[in-house]
């Protein structure tokens, strides 16, 4: 479990003590991440996940030892009856729910659509008709595409350049309109490579930090899709998480404004690797300290369909208007991460995350 600086949770607490939210995807990475926070603090949560993306084994525990504060809804976003049971009562959702990932989306467009697409028009509606007062609404960074401008601001033209781009630009879009039709609070948050403890990595639709993890705890060489020189803003978990209560608890009505969430830095490929295999500590990764063995080369493979070349976040606007800064560093974050997926796959271990 992340944890968020002792500071933090004494200003946030009283923000959310006994409040009722709703997080749709809560039984995903980031949405399990950010239960976990608001359990903390107080909140009572109810949860609405399909499970497709995820597995219920952590929400059961939270359940088993908060009964009266945690609720789990086992429903799609893309269903009425089960967003209406969910937030029954809460005055806030936090929406992660979504199909997220490029890859995915250029392989079934439409399923990426109408998850992310509809299942946030119905998410809008479902909160507007149970009286919520505000969304928080998880975007991401995709949609300022393949513009070679950084760092990426806000008020730059969007360019998405792949159907899952796209389909959460139009939840932006959704969040917008929803605000100046209804006078619903909303905020959309656009993320730029969220990454932590927790995140699958088991699948070909995982996180790169997540796949490198993975093979180079195994002794094995991770695969780079492109030249490996792309650079991306990995951004922690807890800085997401902190992101999404700050914009919660903020003293003022948003109305569909979008704001970047990331770590203000960027890094390539490349120097991912090696950073990560000085976080294993492998043996044979010919770092210092291991004279003479050959280190563990990534493999390259072709360029991925829908893949920007770079990515950085300007965070004016996320200082302005939430008071946020990232509070976990790329290297501290890395070294959480890899501690976890140590554990995780130790010899012997077989689960799946």
């Amino acid at each position: 479990m992340i944890r968020l600086p002792q500071e933090w949770v004494v200003r946030l607490r009283p923000r959310f003590e006994g409040r009722r939210v709703c997080v749709t995807g809560g039984a995903g990475f980031i949405g399990g991440h950010l239960v976990d926070a608001l359990l903390s603090m107080g909140a009572i949560i109810s949860i609405v996940d399909d499970l497709s993306n995820s597995t219920p084994e952590h929400l059961g525990e939270l359940i088993d030892i908060e009964p009266d504060r945690v609720r789990f809804v086992h429903g799609s976003i893309l269903d009425d009856a089960a967003l209406h049971d969910a937030f029954d009562r809460c005055d806030c959702v936090f929406h992660l729910a979504a199909m997220s990932s490029v890859p995915r989306s250029i392989a079934e467009p439409e399923r990426s659509f109408a998850v992310n697409a509809v299942g946030t028009m119905r998410v809008a509606e479902a909160a507007r008709r149970n009286g919520v007062k505000q969304i928080v609404y998880s975007a991401s960074s995709s949609a300022y595409g393949a513009s070679e401008r950084l760092p990426k601001v806000e008020t730059d033209t969007p360019e998405p350049v792949s159907p899952y781009a796209a389909s959460k630009l139009a939840g932006e879009h959704i969040m917008l309109s929803w605000a100046k039709s209804y006078a619903l609070s909303t905020i959309s948050l656009r993320y730029f490579n969220i990454f932590g403890p927790r995140q699958p990595a088991d699948s070909a639709y995982s996180g790169v930090i997540a796949q490198f993890s993975r093979k180079l705890l195994a002794g094995e060489a991770p695969s780079i899709y492109g030249d490996g020189l792309q650079s991306r803003d990995f951004t922690f978990v807890a800085n997401a998480v902190l992101a999404n209560l700050l914009a919660a608890s903020a003293d003022r009505v948003f109305s569909g404004e979008v704001v970047n969430i990331g770590a203000g830095e960027r890094t390539d490929l490349v120097q991912l690797a090696k950073i990560l295999a000085e976080c294993v500590h492998l043996e044979r990764s010919g770092l210092p300290g291991n004279a003479g063995h050959a280190p563990i080369k990534p493999i390259f493979h072709p360029a991925r369909a829908g893949d920007v070349r770079h990515s950085l976040a300007d965070l004016a606007r996320a200082k302005d208007l939430l008071g946020y800064t990232p509070i976990i560093s790329l290297q501290d974050g890395l070294r959480q991460t890899v501690d976890w997926y140590r554990e995780i796959y130790a010899p012997g271990e077989r689960r799946t995350v």
